[in-house]
């Protein structure tokens, strides 16, 4: 039984009533939300170390970090090193993107040391071995990228990007319309490719039943991808992308009517008065699914940087609605990230994140700031620094200027001049 299914016959499960507890809500509260669609709980039943969380209505927004190896850097400790460093950064979920090296491998030595919910997208593996085996991806099977979805899902995978939502009436939109960009989604890629070379129609679309009855198995929860997101503010919110979130409604309601747990994935790049109503838009056409969204970034100039371009577009985002941030690097659009760019993209992502809870949460989220706020007033150091969202930067980056004060303002700190009561140096 899944977590949707048990919702829905009324059961409060251990692993529902754990997350309630975590997110200050009544346990009955939140089965009501699993039962409906709007909260999701990535938990595959295979998944032995996992430590479950809930996406969605009224919760936390959670955060994402991407890692994996690629053909450029295939290095499996380097996998593992990053995935270290985006848990010690506090990501909610991770997702093996890995396109390189033994890829069973790879995913279950990362998916073994992953105590957080772990995601896959099964058409990269399935298109790299089409290449590895046949010299071209569109020499993949139906039935081979089937296989790897139900492989990943039995080695514990809690979410799989699957882009469904891309079919020849959508792609279509592509192909005559004039983006600048086309289509950027790797997945969405190679299935694009897949079904032209073949002139047939996505295997995910036309046998989505097969999906679902391996989805229902294991109690894999799928995203449904954006295949169709756009890679330029340019294409933001046109016909295409518009076309493929109608197709991925219909998909959410199909998938819980068969007991499977769906959220649906989002742009991508977009000018920031489109934030807001693409947010609106995907509520409304997949009746309140969790939204998980790639930023949005909202310029397209600042390679380098784009953690921030992200963040505000993310910031934005979850205050409109959308429960779920993809993390997006400094390296984003120019290399594989470092150790140092899983942290920074982290980081990033979860202030966007923590920015939107205060409006979505209230004083749920807000007791976090009031908290450092008194800290800060009482030049409280030690409990600002615990207080961080990174303490290690912010004790690298504090230097005393005085008694109790930092060296910005020094003697002249206003919440030393304003307190009559002398404090002790460092405080």
């Amino acid at each position: 039984m899944t977590q949707l299914e048990a919702a829905r016959e009324g059961e409060l499960t251990p692993v529902l009533c754990g997350i309630a507890e975590a997110e200050s809500l009544a346990p009955e509260t939140l089965r009501s939300r699993v039962a409906r669609g709007t909260v999701v709980i990535p938990a595959n039943t295979n998944h032995t170390n996992l430590e479950p969380i809930g996406i969605g209505e009224g919760l936390r927004i959670k955060v994402n970090a991407n890692l994996g190896t690629s053909s450029v850097e295939n290095d499996l400790e380097g996998a593992r090193d990053r995935l270290r460093v985006a848990l010690e950064a506090k990501a909610d979920t991770v997702m093996d993107l890995s396109s390189a090296g033994d890829l069973d491998a790879v995913r279950r030595v990362l998916l073994a040391d992953s105590p957080v919910p772990f995601g896959t997208v099964p058409i990269y593996q399935a298109a790299v071995e089409a290449v590895n085996r046949h010299g071209d991806l569109r020499a993949m099977s139906a039935d081979d990228l089937f296989e790897v979805i139900e492989k990943h899902a039995q080695d514990g995978v809690d979410f799989i990007t699957v882009h469904c939502g891309l079919t020849r009436s959508s792609l279509a939109e592509v192909r005559g319309g004039d983006r600048l960009t086309g289509v950027v989604s790797r997945g969405g890629t190679f299935t694009a490719c897949w079904m032209l070379a073949h002139d047939a129609e996505n295997p995910l679309f036309e046998q989505y039943d097969r999906l679902l009855e391996i989805a229902r198995a294991y109690d894999v929860t799928l995203s449904l991808g954006d295949a169709l997101r756009p890679g330029c503010l340019a294409d933001g919110t046109d016909r295409a992308q518009v076309a493929e979130t109608v197709v991925l409604g219909d998909l959410v309601r199909r998938a819980r009517a068969a007991g499977v747990q769906s959220m649906v994935e989002g742009p991508g790049h977009l000018p920031l008065d489109q934030v807001v109503a693409n947010v609106v838009l995907e509520k409304q056409v997949c009746d309140g699914a969790p939204f998980y969204v790639l930023g949005p970034l909202v310029t397209d100039v600042a390679p380098g940087y784009d953690h921030l371009t992200s963040a505000i577009g993310g910031a934005l985002a979850g205050m409109a609605g959308a429960d779920f941030l993809c993390y997006v690097t400094p390296a984003e659009h120019l290399s594989l990230p470092t150790e140092e760019d899983v942290r920074e993209g982290v980081i990033a992502t979860r202030i966007a994140a923590h920015a939107a809870d205060i409006v979505r949460l209230g004083e749920r989220a807000m007791a976090w700031d009031i908290e450092m706020a008194k800290a800060r007033q009482a030049l409280d150091w030690p409990r600002q620094f615990e207080l961080a969202i990174d303490p290690a930067r912010a004790r690298a980056r504090y230097h005393p200027g005085g008694p109790g004060a930092c060296s910005m303002c020094g003697q002249y700190c206003v919440f030393g001049l304003l307190d009559e009561k002398a404090r002790p140096a460092g405080r």
